[in-house]
């Protein structure tokens, strides 16, 4: 729709009006702007769960603390942007009941209606698990959970397939019902340093990589792109340069069209010397994925 424009003329009469015109939309302009204290929030949120030895009597009571201080910030009318409402339902998701897990769909809801462009997985995720918490199963699928003990497996929390239709998961950042069902066998597979540690020796579990890809879905190891870089790099910090050069080259074999084992196999190729190497290495990454800023970066670095 188009709007049409009337000329303003300042007047004594409309002069002090078109003031208070400006000073209110300043304020409103100030108050459109993201709350520092519900993003820090939500970052300590996050990366508290990141520690690998967590503490969860404290870290209960510091979620308590923060959902407390969310609750205070909407009565404060504190919580305004996308953003706000994003960070809100971030904190809100971690809670004990369904008064929490509530506010967390409402607040990952407002967050889209303000903005389309946020990650909505958050809004499914909340749904699932307001769901979970009242005992009914879930309808997208984001939610699962393992049981005690050495051979505990991951599971999908139960789930009603019929409430909301592929289409509607992808829309919302989730995999469809078959994707969920290689996830899941994925995240039961095992993992290659799992072997590795094993044996201590980088051959024979490169041999067992590829005798598993050769199986493709009947593998026993998760030998996917991603968990080949992983144990690359985990062999790197670990000073084992040479031997994540054996791997990060076979990644860019088993998935030549990964632009991601390229870049990867030209790090490792230039911490070794092998600069002509990493060169190659890197342009074919970025041929692979004109938009890899890393390989164009190291690329201009060495012109001349």
């Amino acid at each position: 729709m188009r709007l049409l424009k009337m000329p303003l003329r300042i007047t004594k009469q409309t002069g002090l009006g078109v003031i208070m015109l400006l000073l209110l939309s300043a304020t409103a302009f100030s108050q459109s702007q993201d709350n520092p204290e519900l993003q820090k929030m939500a970052d300590d949120d996050q990366n508290a769960r990141k520690s690998e030895n967590i503490d969860w009597n404290i870290l209960s009571k510091e979620d308590k603390a923060r959902r407390e201080r969310v609750f205070q910030l909407f009565k404060e009318e504190k919580v305004k942007t996308a953003k706000d409402y994003l960070n809100a339902g971030i904190v809100f998701q971690h809670g004990s009941d369904t008064i929490d897990s509530a506010m967390a769909v409402k607040s990952f809801e407002k967050a889209i209606q303000l903005d389309e462009t946020l990650n909505k997985w958050w809004y499914a995720a909340a749904v699932d698990r307001d769901l979970m918490r009242r005992g009914e199963p879930q309808i997208y699928g984001t939610q699962f959970t393992k049981k005690n003990g050495p051979d505990a497996k991951w599971e999908r929390y139960k789930i009603d397939p019929t409430k909301v239709t592929d289409a509607q998961r992808k829309y919302y950042k989730v995999e469809t019902l078959a994707e969920q069902e290689e996830k899941i066998r994925t995240m039961n597979l095992k993992s290659i340093p799992s072997y590795y540690n094993t044996t201590k020796a980088v051959d024979p579990t490169i041999k067992l990589i590829k005798q598993e890809f050769k199986r493709g879905k009947e593998s026993e190891y998760n030998i996917s792109e991603e968990s080949v870089n992983t144990f690359g790099y985990e062999l790197l910090q670990s000073g084992k340069n040479e031997d994540a050069l054996k791997i990060f080259k076979l990644n860019t074999e088993l998935y030549p069209k990964g632009f991601n084992t390229y870049d990867s196999y030209g790090e490792v190729l230039m911490l070794t010397g092998q600069t002509k190497k990493a060169i190659k290495a890197y342009k074919k990454s970025l041929e692979l994925n004109p938009e890899n800023e890393n390989a164009r970066t190291i690329l201009e670095s060495k012109k001349g």
